[in-house]
């Protein structure tokens, strides 16, 4: 096999996983967001998850698109774990469709049967798609062009590799290799190594197809390194649950269980059974056909084996993977909020209270690592404040729900006044969140592009950031402690707060102006700003929750506006002891 051929080769294999990537994104993009929408709402039970995966599957050409999809679910506390393993189970027998579409390139014949060949099938794909995609006004139009393009494309790879291996069927080194794979054990990880390369099982089983068209693959080969495919296909399914919660790491991992666990039984009952019977299966030559019809086989006997376990294979899971400490923890907080506590408010009043205490020092913890990340960035500390803002995510939604439920309770004064806090502050408590985000995503920025802002820049940084600190400290530690007196503390730092960001903004201006500073660094200089800026607005709101309540008003703009009224004293004390305190 020569350079030219290797090269047709890889010409082949990178049209073939192109044409799937196009064909898979058109089918997408026609369907819009419905697939993910159906997976969402339709996946209630282990068969209809098992259906769904399948026919999702089956459109978008990729199982480890649909698993992905299903660990983010699951991720996002949308879908169950036991729901995602039903849907991950479709998806294994789903991406067998990709290896009947491909033995379409096996159709050739002269005369009136050359019109079903794959040159001309493939021709007429390709111009129609061309025409849709060049031509057509709608956006829909477009996207079937696409898919049609991508069809094409794929078939185009697949002749690209028939012709490139063609020669090797002669070649006795070839021939040796191939042979080696009726081993079951180097078959197996010769597939699973390959698929893992390729991050696609369709593709794979697709190459292994181009190959049968040298005549040399048989039974012997082709069974162990179909085995192997299938594990080798959850290697990219596995990394998408990188950094996911303890549910979501479970679901990824239930891809790699299911296809181990299917390929050793299957596997081990088949070669156990040809030990003792001499089946002559093992020397069949096989074609396109048959090697989309044995990895169907395996697929559809592994998807029915496991379906009927899939409640016992979650919990053999929750007990294998293990939430990490920070997940316990917040497992721990959102079972104070049962159900039974509704019919004592007093007790549910008690357990909303710890569980939002709780979500404040979170966040808390989470502004504070964001503030450290500015001028020691690491990726464990971007991945913590990451981790964090989703947890932060979870109690908002958790105690929303549960506090809605709560305020249909029969409340003394006191309960009400309570409950009225927790809502007015969670929201808050997640936008605090969601900043600390922004913020250790302008640290990555600045670390990735080795940003240093200009020593002028840098002290007046440090200054804002010591006055955001503070305001977030008496806010939280107000709310915390049910201090209206520190509560008092907070508008006038924030009216500081922003005059610093005014007066930051402005410098930063005439830094501009002097060559100080560049305009990339600008963005990111910007961007903190308003983040710092937003956080103390956020604090200034807790506050208010506590003061307004205090008062029995709710009126937080005309408490605003009158406090220099209603506390002129205390508030200019404030405002100027701050003032000297924090200032550029």
């Amino acid at each position: 096999m020569g350079l030219s051929n290797i090269l047709a080769l890889l010409s082949g294999v990178a049209l073939f996983l192109f044409g799937m990537s196009l064909m898979g994104d058109g089918l997408k993009r026609v369907a819009g967001n419905k697939l993910e929408i159906i997976l969402y709402r339709l996946s209630g039970t282990t068969l209809k998850g098992v259906l769904l995966g399948t026919g999702v599957t089956a459109v978008i050409q990729s199982s480890s698109a649909t698993s992905v999809m299903a660990v983010g679910f699951v991720n996002s506390e949308l879908m169950s774990l036991n729901q995602a393993v039903a849907v991950i189970q479709g998806s294994l027998l789903g991406t067998s469709i990709t290896g009947w579409v491909v033995c379409l390139s096996a159709l050739e014949g002269s005369g009136w049967v050359s019109i079903l060949s794959t040159a001309t099938i493939t021709a007429v794909v390709a111009i129609v798609g061309i025409i849709l995609r060049m031509f057509s006004k709608t956006a829909s139009s477009k996207h079937v062009g696409d898919i049609l393009m991508g069809f094409a494309v794929l078939m185009f790879g697949m002749m690209y590799m028939s012709s490139a291996v063609a020669p090797l069927r002669d070649n006795a080194a070839f021939i040796k290799i191939l042979t080696s794979f009726s081993n079951p054990l180097l078959g197996v990880l010769a597939g699973a190594a390959f698929t893992a390369i390729l991050q696609s099982a369709s593709a794979a089983v697709g190459i292994l197809q181009a190959l049968s068209f040298t005549g040399v693959i048989t039974f012997a080969t082709a069974f162990p390194l179909i085995l192997g495919i299938a594990v080798g296909a959850s290697i990219p399914v596995l990394i998408s649950s990188v950094g996911a919660s303890a549910d979501g790491r479970r679901a990824a991992w239930s891809y790699l269980f299911i296809e181990a666990i299917s390929a050793a039984v299957i596997g081990g009952l088949f070669y156990a059974f040809n030990a003792a019977k001499h089946l002559g299966i093992m020397s069949l030559t096989m074609t396109t056909f048959s090697i989309a019809l044995l990895n169907t086989v395996f697929r559809a006997i592994g998807t029915v084996t496991f379906a009927p376990f899939t409640d016992r294979l979650c919990d053999l899971l929750r007990r294998i993977i293990k939430p990490s400490p920070g997940e316990q923890a917040m497992t721990a907080d959102f079972d104070r909020l049962e159900e039974r506590f509704l019919d004592h408010p007093a007790l549910a009043v008690e357990q909303c209270r710890l569980t939002v205490n709780a979500m404040a020092r979170k966040t808390h913890e989470n502004l504070t690592d964001s503030f450290m990340l500015l001028w020691n960035y690491t990726d464990a500390g971007y991945d913590k404040v990451e981790q964090i803002e989703n947890a932060i995510d979870s109690y908002e939604d958790k105690l929303g729900t549960y506090l809605m439920k709560v305020t249909a309770c029969d409340l003394t004064k006191s309960q009400t006044e309570d409950i009225s806090k927790y809502l007015h502050t969670i929201n808050d408590f997640e936008r605090m969140s969601d900043h600390a985000m922004n913020i250790a995503e302008c640290a990555r920025t600045k670390a990735e592009k080795n940003m240093e802002f200009s020593p002028a820049g840098n002290a007046e940084l440090n200054v804002l950031i010591s006055a955001v600190a503070e305001v977030i400290n008496l806010a939280l530690n107000a709310f915390l402690y049910n201090d209206v007196g520190t509560a008092y503390r907070v508008e006038p730092l924030e009216s500081v707060v922003d005059n610093l960001c005014d007066e930051i903004k402005l410098h930063h201006i005439q830094r501009l102006k002097d060559g100080k500073c560049t305009y990339e660094h600008g963005l990111v200089f910007n961007d903190l700003l308003t983040n710092f800026e937003r956080l103390s607005d956020h604090c200034s709101n807790v506050a208010l929750a506590l003061i307004e309540l205090q008062s029995d008003t709710f009126d937080a703009h005309e408490y605003i506006n009158n406090l220099t009224v209603q506390h002129t004293t205390a508030f200019d004390g404030y405002f100027s002891e701050y003032s000297k305190k924090y200032k550029v």
